[in-house]
């Protein structure tokens, strides 16, 4: 079981769907209390199970190798790079494989990382390659070449003012200015690789008495060469009575 016991937000913060808005380029990238937990699942993931955690569709290669350099260029205190090996702060060396982007990228950050494009002939973005490990009720090949509004189905509030108002967002994010936003999920199981599917709503967990508390801290970041767009997912799952501890210290 891998938990945290703190957030890096406000959970009483309310805004309209979908909830978002800028943040620091410097505080895209974080390290928590769980960073060498997770990062030990991720890499179980990695080499037990790839492809379910790992896509890239070989036009997008590009987009994942600036993906890759981006990250470099911003990683969080505790990180040492040294030519082509990069150590984290759990001490672990990561190897820099330029053949495997997306790959590398899983090693390294806690954070899930998706590619996001807008192909010809789509007026929709479309996910043209991902590292993740963590998912929350979807699996990564089936909405693998997909639009976003096809991606979001079947999360009731995803409706057709929420997709236009969506796109807008992927259109007008600008390089170095990215956004964020986060989610308020409860659970029965603590599990960070929970790839579904959910087939509809009504298999989620009761708010009044899941013992768990999820949150995802989502960023979309542009990537000024090939202008995709990164959607990248910071997991956070806590038990209900360090969420309520965090809810009353809000008050």
């Amino acid at each position: 079981m891998i938990l945290q016991n703190r957030l890096p937000y406000d959970l009483a913060s309310v805004r309209p769907l979908p909830n978002i808005g800028p943040v620091h380029m410097a505080d895209w990238l974080l390290v928590d209390e769980a960073y060498g937990a997770q990062m030990a699942e991720r890499a179980r993931l990695l080499d037990t199970d790839r492809a379910a955690v790992l896509q890239l569709d070989p036009d997008a290669r590009p987009a994942a190798e600036e993906l890759l350099e981006m990250v470099l260029a911003n990683l969080p205190e505790g990180f040492v790079r040294e030519s082509e090996t990069v150590t984290r702060p759990d001490a672990v060396q990561v190897p820099l494989d330029r053949d495997d982007p997306m790959g590398t990228l899983g090693r390294l950050v806690q954070e899930d990382l998706c590619l996001l494009e807008k192909r010809p002939g789509s007026d929709e973005h479309v996910l043209t390659g991902a590292v993740l490990c963590f998912p929350a009720g979807w699996r990564l090949a089936e909405k693998m070449m997909r639009p976003l509004t096809a991606i979001h189905i079947p999360i009731p509030e995803y409706d057709d003012g929420i997709a236009k108002r969506v796109q807008r967002l992927f259109d007008g994010v600008q390089p170095g200015r990215p956004l964020m936003r986060f989610n308020r999920l409860w659970q029965d199981d603590p599990a960070l690789f929970q790839p579904g599917p959910r087939h509809d709503n009504n298999e989620r967990a009761d708010p009044a008495t899941a013992p768990y508390f999820r949150s995802e801290r989502q960023c979309l970041v542009r990537l000024p060469q090939t202008r995709a767009v990164v959607f990248s997912i910071h997991t956070y799952v806590l038990t209900r009575a360090a969420t309520e501890a965090l809810s009353s210290a809000a008050r």
